[in-house]
């Protein structure tokens, strides 16, 4: 019997900040969520990342005196940190800066306004 794959994303966090006790906690409860399902034999693919764009990414680079990007780049490796800290078994980690994030949103955005 073939069955379908169990997908499951926490938030994508703004890097405005480092994380903390909260954003632990919530990538604990999906980790747990994604092994249990590993553990009945599902396949699952269980995703993570950082959301790099907003205001306050921009407003907290400003005031350390970087670029945003250098900003993210910065943090994110904090971020990857903690999730290796954790032990989480996430299968990806978008950070939405990559060029892979923005390929795809280009092009579905661009099937959206084509109609």
């Amino acid at each position: 019997m073939m069955t379908k794959r169990f997908y499951i994303t926490t938030a994508i966090d703004y890097v405005n900040g480092q994380p903390h006790l909260g954003h632990a906690y919530e990538k604990i409860v999906a980790d747990v969520i994604a092994r249990a399902q590993r553990s009945l034999g599902r396949e699952v693919f269980f995703l993570t990342g950082l959301d790099e764009h907003g205001q306050k990414v921009q407003q907290a680079a400003q005031a350390e005196g970087r670029s945003p990007q250098a900003y993210c780049d910065a943090l994110a490796a904090d971020w990857q940190a903690f999730a290796q800290k954790l032990e989480l078994t996430n299968d990806d980690f978008v950070r939405t800066t990559e060029p892979r994030h923005k390929t795809i949103v280009q092009a579905i955005l661009s099937k959206l306004h084509a109609g």
